[in-house]
């Protein structure tokens, strides 16, 4: 079991930033890959940035060039560094990770942490 803890949302202003930690019981190393997913109000989720375990990173694309993941293994945390903050980044941000044992992936999620950006 993985416990993932979503740390370092917030208000902020429109063009402002933000830095979201996400902090898992386990060695990240040991993690295939993590994730922040994002979900606005009434929207669907959405992949907002992927780090593999081999140090692949992707964006989806409305935050490419604003938004980077990175990690700290010592301290078993995910960074998702934001700048450039829109109102349409507002959202709940939700940390995700996969493990993938002897052929069997393990997903596991954060409770979520609240950014709302004003204009």
């Amino acid at each position: 079991q993985v416990q993932l803890v979503e740390s370092g949302g917030g208000l902020v202003q429109a063009g402002g930033s933000l830095r979201l930690s996400c902090t898992a019981s386990v060695s990240i190393s040991s993690i295939n890959a993590m994730k922040w997913y994002r979900q606005g109000p009434g929207q669907q989720r959405e992949l907002v940035a992927t780090l593999t375990s081999g140090g692949g990173i992707n964006y989806g694309d409305s935050v490419k060039g604003r938004f980077t993941i990175s990690r700290d293994n010592a301290k078993n945390t995910v960074y998702l560094q934001m700048n450039s903050l829109k109102p349409e980044d507002t959202a709940v941000y939700y940390c995700f990770a996969r493990m993938i044992t002897a052929w069997v992936s393990q997903d596991y999620w954060g409770q979520g942490t609240q950014v709302t950006v004003s204009s």
